[in-house]
């Protein structure tokens, strides 16, 4: 919500900034404008509705009409109690007026002052209905109680009027959820009985009547491999946990979840059968769901019941239910437009213990971007220890990467890949993205890689298309590949290029790698580094995406990337490093040795060996 402050008190001229404020502002992105007063409860979606059904090319001075006091029997004014509506038309006929009207028209009320400006100037006066809409408004009594208000008037009113208390504009938005709610459900009963009484019209007959009656029927698997499994839960735990565990807690949004559809279930029941039979919960024996992509979430439930008669007689019954919770109304999210052009600036930071890995990376990096003259460039950044860094002179420990980088340069002639060095004992990853920051243009598209990582086109363009600039940054999950041998023990390993993520798993503790712009990263660091003042020691305890997290306000988007694939190797922990990174460094290597029934299986084989 934007506030705006015109520092006056005037009520005139509070209108007259008021209109001109909205003209500016607002005049040429919008084509109804709606007005009303802090003391106005209005609907805001009954209004949207109502001005779908209007012309916008047409001059609308909509509300509710009042007479002037004195004046002329035709003339009306939209009282601003209740708001009214103007449309963009009439603005703009307006704003020109608006000077001649504050200066040659008295009056006390600003809604009569506006609407004599509209008379006036551009001859039109206020309606409460237009093109066949009504505006329909309520006055609220001193003493109203919503909840008691059944009028058929109250029910059908875009605005209320006066509002006195911010609890009781709670209390009407209620009311009037609840109003609305009503009509949903009544209007989706009328449905399900006209879809009952054409079926029988239809080649499948009553047979093709899905359960529940206008939803989309469950979705038919055509293999095996399609089935959509059920996940089994009790009012305590849950059997299919994201993590892999066969069993864990119920909390947060899931324990929201299944609390309400326990409620529902009994609140359904008790609607069919009372009130011969009132039903209350003991308890949940089973409970499965799973979620069909074609109509929602499926439920069922066995639950454990008190039945209690009129008469007062209770009996203990265990009765199974069905419920659906279906997909509701699809929206498009508005994005900026990207494009797969963008050239994306690859930066390597290179370690003594990553010079075994980087071969392959650099012949990755030829195949997959060189060769196919993709739009895309590599900045090494190589770490010296301060003990290397004295003796570089005599012994570099990174030469033999430069002459393999000098061997690229020389077989791509356009290819340059320049180099960084830095010499610390702690490399940061948010200081050595300092300093490769200042070294590139503020429109440049980083990929934060690392050595382990095969680079390739398909992953590019989706760091394109993710990445937007002042909106998003990416930071994708790798697939790591397990430890050969402990997975395939000796055996040759499968080579099925369908089945290529199979021994490994998506390594969520990782966030070496990374998407975004040179832009982002320094508003978000600027923002920073007001923060932490002089403490650099804090930089040590962060990563890239922390930055992000923390100092941007854009969206970080993290998910899966099976175009990242990593091949086995075990990562060089450094104990410098604050003890979130080192502990999170620790739980990636030893979740990357293999699977639980893989590690299971290599102990089962030590333990014979030993005991033969």
């Amino acid at each position: 919500m934007v506030l705006v402050a015109h520092g006056d008190e005037r009520p005139i001229w509070l209108m007259y900034e008021t209109m001109h404020y909205i003209h500016q502002h607002f005049g040429s992105d919008y084509d109804w404008f709606y007005v009303m007063q802090d003391d106005t409860y209005a609907q805001a979606e009954q209004v949207k509705a109502l001005v779908t059904h209007l012309s916008i090319n047409q001059d609308v001075y909509l509300g509710r009409a009042e007479e002037f006091i004195g004046g002329d029997e035709q003339a009306r004014y939209c009282h601003g109690g209740f708001g009214y509506l103007l449309s963009r038309s009439l603005l703009l006929k307006l704003h020109q007026h608006l000077d001649s009207c504050r200066n040659e028209i008295l009056s006390v009320r600003p809604d009569e002052w506006l609407g004599r400006c509209i008379i006036d100037f551009l001859g039109i006066t206020c309606v409460s209905q237009l093109q066949g809409q009504h505006y329909h408004t309520y006055e609220l009594a001193k003493n109203a109680e919503p909840e008691k208000e059944d009028e058929e008037e109250f029910q059908a009113a875009l605005a209320v009027h006066p509002v006195s208390d911010a609890t009781l504009m709670y209390r009407l938005h209620k009311r009037f959820s609840r109003i609305q709610l009503d009509r949903a459900y009544q209007e989706i009963q009328e449905l399900q009985m006209q879809i009952r009484n054409l079926t029988s019209l239809t080649p499948a007959g009553e047979a093709g009547l899905t359960w529940p009656v206008g939803i989309n029927a469950p979705f038919l698997p055509k293999s095996r491999f399609e089935v959509i499994s059920w996940d089994y839960f009790t009012e305590q735990h849950l059997f299919s946990c994201p993590d892999g565990s066969p069993k864990c807690e119920l909390s947060g949004a899931s324990k929201a979840d299944i609390g309400d559809i326990i409620e529902s279930a009994l609140e359904q029941l008790n609607s069919r059968y009372q009130p011969l039979l009132r039903f209350s919960k003991r308890q949940l024996l089973n409970g499965y769901r799973r979620f069909d992509p074609t109509r929602g979430m499926e439920y069922t439930l066995d639950l454990l019941l008190e039945a209690v008669t009129q008469k007062g007689h209770s009996h203990v019954l265990v009765k199974r239910v069905s419920l659906v919770r279906p997909l509701s109304k699809v929206e498009i999210i508005p994005m900026p437009y990207v494009t797969e052009a963008t050239r994306v600036q690859l930066v390597l930071p290179l370690t003594v213990q990553d010079l075994d890995f980087v071969a392959n990376f650099l012949d990755m990096f030829a195949m997959n971007t060189l060769d196919t003259h993709d739009n895309a460039l590599l900045t090494l950044l190589f770490i010296y220890h301060p003990y290397d860094a004295q003796r570089v002179s005599q012994v570099d420990v990174f030469a033999g990467v430069k002459a393999m980088v000098g061997e690229l340069e020389k077989r791509y002639a356009e290819v340059k890949i320049p180099w960084i060095s830095v010499k610390t004992e702690v490399p940061s990853q948010v200081k050595l993205m300092d300093i490769v920051s200042k070294k590139h243009p503020v429109d440049t598209l980083f990929f934060l890689a690392s050595v382990w990582t095969e680079i390739n086109m398909e992953f590019l363009n989706r760091c394109r298309m993710n990445t937007i600039s002042n909106w998003q940054v990416f930071f994708p999950v790798h697939f790591q590949e397990f430890n050969p041998a402990l997975v395939y023990r000796g055996e040759q390993a499968a080579s099925s290029s369908t089945d290529f993520l199979r021994d490994g798993h998506f390594d969520r503790h990782s966030f070496a790698e990374a998407c975004f712009y040179n832009s982002d990263y320094m508003t978000a660091r600027t923002k920073l580094a007001a923060d932490i003042l002089d403490r650099d020691e804090v930089l040590e305890s962060m990563e890239v995406f922390d930055v992000f997290l923390h100092y941007s306000g854009l969206h970080l988007f993290r998910a899966v990337e099976p175009g990242l694939v990593q091949k086995y190797a075990l990562r060089s922990c450094n104990p410098r490093l604050s003890e979130e990174l080192y502990h999170r460094c620790m739980l990636s290597n030893l979740e990357g040795l293999a699977s639980r029934s893989h590690l299971a299986m290599a102990l089962f084989e030590q333990e014979q060996a030993n005991s033969t």
